[in-house]
Formats: C-alpha cells, sequence, structure tokens
C-alpha cells in the first residue's frame, strides 16, 4: 500500500513536470507566431502610410505648380498691359506734342491776323469820327444830345406800350379770373355744408320743484357762495319758476357750473365740502371731455400728429363762439372749405386743412397775453413743430403779417365764407347800420366823387364821380385806392365790391 501511494505522487509529479513543459514550449512559440504576425502588420502600415505621403506630398506639389503657373500667368499679362499703356502713354504724348505744334502755329497766325484787324479798326475810328464830326456840323446837335432824344422817344412809345398791354392783360385777367374764382367759390360753399349753434352768455338750470333753491343757497348763502367762488359763475335765483339762471362770459365755466349743481342736486347732499369735491370732479371730466372733442374732431377730419396741446386746444374751441357762432364749428367748416379749395387749385388739401383747423386757435388760450388772437395762434402753432406754410397761414389771415404761400390766402377766405353764411354770426343792427355809413364816407372823402351807395348789405360799393374831374384812368386807380383803404381800415366779413361809375351827359332842349 505504501508502495503504490508513492508511485502515485511520483507519476502525478512527473506529469504536472511534463505539463508544464510542455505549456512552456506552447507559449514560446504562440508567442514567436504573435511577434512574426506584429513585425508583419507593422510593415504593412509602414508601406501604406509611405504610399499616402508620397500621394499628398505629390497632390501639394501638384497644387503648388498650379499655383505658380497661375501667378507666371497673371505676371505675364499684367507685363502685357503695362507695355500696352506705355505704348498708349507714347501714342498719346506724340499726339500732344503734334497738337501743341499745331497751336503755335494757329497763335503765330492769330496774332499776325489781329495784327491786321488793329490796323483796320484804326482807320475806321478815324473814318466814324470823321463821319460823326459831318453829320454833328450837319444837324446841328452833338452824339451825346442825339443820343438822349433818341432814349426819350423811345422812353415814352416804350411806356404807352407798356400801358396799353398792361392794362388789356389786366382786364383778361380780371375776366378769366374772376369765372374761375366764382365757379371754385360756388362749388366749395356747396359741397359744405354745417350747422350754425348760438351761444349766449347765460345758461338756464331747470329745477324739479321751488324747495330746491332753498338748499342751493344754503343757510346764510354758504353754499351759494362756494358754488360761485369754485366755478366763478354768478348764479342768479329769483322769481323764476323752476329755474336758476347761470350767468358768465366763460361758456367752460358755466358748463361745469351747470353740471356741478346737476350732480348736486341730483345726489340731494349740498353742503361747501360737497360742492368743492363735486367741482373739481367736474373740472376733471370737462378737462377729459375737451380733451376728447380735440381727438374726435382731428379723426373726423382725417388730420394726424398733431400734439395734444393742439389737440386740447381744439377741443377747447366747442365751449367758445365768435360773434355767436360757435369756434369749434367754424373751425371745421373753414378746414373743409380750404381742403375743397386746395383740391381745386392743386393745392395739399392735407396741409389747407389742417391751418383752416388751426387758424383761431389764438382765441382758447389758457393765458391772455395781448396780442391779436392770429399772432398768437401762430406762435402756439410754432411753438408745437407746425409746418411753416401751417404758421404762415394762421398769422396772416387777418393781414397781421405777410403771406408767404398759396394756402395762407385759400384759409383768410374760406375764414371769410365761413363767417358771412346766413345766420353763422349774430351783428348788431348799429354795428351794421355804422359800418355802411363808414363805407359811404369814406369814399366821398376822395375829390371827384359826387355820391356813394352802400348796397346788397354792404357787400358792394357804389361810387359815382364827376366826368369833369376825374379821368377814366384815375376812375380805375380811384377803385384800386378805396378797396386798399378799406381792406386797412375797417372790418367786415368777406368781401366788397367797390364800382366807380364815370359817365358824360349832353343835355339839349328843343324849343
Amino acid at each position: 500500500m505504501e508502495w503504490n501511494a508513492l508511485s502515485a505522487i511520483v507519476a502525478f509529479v512527473l506529469g504536472a513536470g511534463l505539463w508544464a513543459a510542455v505549456n512552456a514550449v506552447v507559449l514560446k512559440r504562440r508567442q514567436k507566431r504573435i511577434l512574426s504576425e506584429a513585425e508583419n502588420q507593422g510593415e504593412i502600415l509602414k508601406k501604406e502610410k509611405l504610399l499616402q505621403a508620397k500621394e499628398k506630398f505629390l497632390q501639394m506639389k501638384a497644387e503648388y505648380d498650379k499655383n505658380v503657373q497661375e501667378r507666371n500667368g497673371n505676371l505675364v499679362r499684367n507685363e502685357n498691359k503695362i507695355k500696352q499703356r506705355e505704348n498708349e502713354i507714347s501714342r498719346k504724348l506724340e499726339e500732344l506734342q503734334r497738337k501743341n505744334n499745331e497751336l503755335s502755329t494757329l497763335k503765330e497766325n492769330l496774332n499776325n491776323q489781329l495784327q491786321v484787324v488793329g490796323k483796320k479798326q484804326q482807320e475806321l475810328d478815324r473814318s466814324h469820327a470823321q463821319h460823326v464830326k459831318q453829320l454833328e456840323a450837319v444837324a446841328g446837335l452833338s452824339a451825346e444830345e442825339a443820343k438822349a432824344q433818341l432814349i426819350e422817344s423811345l422812353k415814352d412809345e416804350a411806356k404807352s406800350e407798356a400801358l396799353s398791354q398792361i392794362k388789356d392783360v389786366v382786364n383778361e385777367a380780371k375776366l378769366t379770373a374772376n369765372k374761375e374764382a366764382q365757379k371754385i367759390v360756388i362749388q366749395t360753399i356747396q359741397r359744405t355744408a354745417t350747422e350754425h349753434a348760438i351761444e349766449n352768455t347765460v345758461s338756464v338750470f331747470n329745477l324739479e320743484n321751488e324747495e330746491i333753491k332753498g338748499r342751493i343757497i344754503g343757510r346764510e348763502g354758504r353754499n351759494i357762495r362756494a358754488l360761485e367762488a369754485l366755478t366763478g359763475v354768478e348764479i342768479i335765483i329769483d322769481d323764476s319758476p323752476d329755474a336758476i339762471i347761470l350767468s358768465g362770459f366763460d361758456p367752460v365755466r358755466r358748463e361745469i357750473a351747470r353740471l356741478s349743481l346737476h350732480k348736486l342736486v341730483t345726489d340731494g347732499r349740498i353742503h361747501p365740502a360737497r360742492i368743492e369735491e363735486v367741482v373739481t370732479k367736474t373740472q376733471k371730466q370737462i378737462e377729459q371731455e375737451i380733451m376728447e372733442t380735440g381727438k374726435r374732431t382731428c379723426i373726423d377730419l382725417g388730420i394726424l400728429n398733431m400734439s395734444n396741446e393742439l389737440t386740447r386746444l381744439v377741443g377747447k374751441m366747442k365751449y367758445r363762439s365768435s360773434y355767436g357762432q360757435n369756434l369749434l364749428q367754424h373751425a371745421r367748416e373753414t378746414a373743409n372749405l380750404c381742403a375743397t379749395m386746395a383740391s381745386e387749385l392743386g393745392l395739399n388739401p392735407k396741409i389747407a386743412k389742417r391751418a383752416g383747423l388751426l387758424h383761431d386757435i389764438g382765441k382758447v388760450p389758457d393765458n391772455e397775453p395781448e396780442l391779436p388772437h392770429a399772432i398768437l395762434g401762430m406762435k402756439l402753432a410754432e411753438r408745437y413743430k407746425e409746418s411753416p406754410e401751417v404758421c404762415n397761414a394762421i398769422g396772416a389771415h387777418h393781414d397781421e403779417i405777410e403771406m408767404t404761400n398759396l394756402i395762407s390766402p385759400i384759409v383768410q377766405v374760406c375764414d371769410a365764407i365761413s363767417g358771412a353764411r346766413p345766420g353763422a354770426r349774430r351783428e348788431v343792427v348799429e354795428a351794421y347800420i355804422n359800418r355802411l355809413n363808414n363805407l359811404e364816407s369814406l369814399a366821398l372823402s376822395y375829390p371827384g366823387v359826387v355820391k356813394t351807395y352802400a348796397i346788397q348789405a354792404g357787400r358792394e360799393l357804389r361810387v359815382i364821380v364827376g366826368a369833369d374831374k376825374v379821368t377814366d384812368d384815375q376812375a380805375c386807380q380811384l377803385s384800386l385806392d378805396l378797396s386798399k383803404k378799406i381792406q386797412e381800415e375797417m372790418t367786415y366779413p368777406g368781401q366788397i365790391k367797390i364800382t366807380v361809375i364815370r359817365e358824360t351827359r349832353a343835355v339839349n332842349y328843343a324849343k
């Protein structure tokens, strides 16, 4: 048993050693094979990289050669161009030299000719002087005297011809211009219609019953005094049944007082603190309404990009009146008339409409400077960056400044048309009669005037002159002078036609 176990152990040891030896041999062979394969792959990779490097080198060399060829071609072309320019410059220099030579030759010839002409001119001058002396001796006048007489005769002839032509042109222009102007004005008036609102200096506030009057007056008149002090309107409470009269020249204040009274009466709480609160709220409401009215007016007329301050002043015109005519209605009508007339005349209707709307903006300023409303309106328009055409039209619509564009007379005419519509403005009878008397007296102050008649409600003045004292030309001049003097000294709506009548009567009696 011991022998067998020993034998097994020996056999196991010998087998393990042999297996280890065999494994060592196999590993060495495997290493050699792996090394051989790695060497082969390295050689292959080396060859591939060499081939790639050679291809890259050849490619770069080809590109370099191509660039070199292109540069050489460009150099050759540039050299050719330079040579061509040099040849052209040489040719031009030769041509210039040739022309210089020709000019020198011409200059010499010209100098020779000038010398010849100078000699001939001297001969002509001597001959002319001799002829002038002979003519002076024959005529008995010197050359200067004859020239002066000729100039005077030509002046007189030219003046007479010019006067006759001017008269013909003026007459023709009057005929055509009057027809065209009448046509445009009539079409403009026919195409524009407006309402007329008459504003008074008093407003009537109706009450439901007489008891409310006592509550409005308050204890010892505290309520009515507070209301008058806050609104600036005189409140008249008399025996008029169920009515209170609000008196004041400022329509905005009257409207604030009327609305405040309506709120107080509706609410029922009437005391000084409540009155102050209601009046303050009403003032803010009126300001908002003024701004909304201005914006709505501009939108209705298609006027854009107007400053907020001018828009507010436009809305404020709703509460102003001029000669009984509502100022906003007058401004809207004038704007529409201006746009229509400007379109008929081929001018810009947008600028004309803008100028027509703003022409009376000087009547509603926040403060009251001592300036005519036209000048004040022009300054306001300039302050808020209106165009020069609009500013000039505003300032010149009552001839305070000179008109510099065609929009200005259009605004002036349309302002007169709007104010002259029947029923548009109130006119006191006394003022109307005084205007007619002043017209007739003004015409009678001229020498040679026999009679004067103001007809057609003061729209036409007929002047009869003596035929033995005034000539036809003087009659024309008298009509012109009268129109200028009336424009300078009188105020009137629309325009006044001055007709001067001169007639010669031959009277005999058959016996």
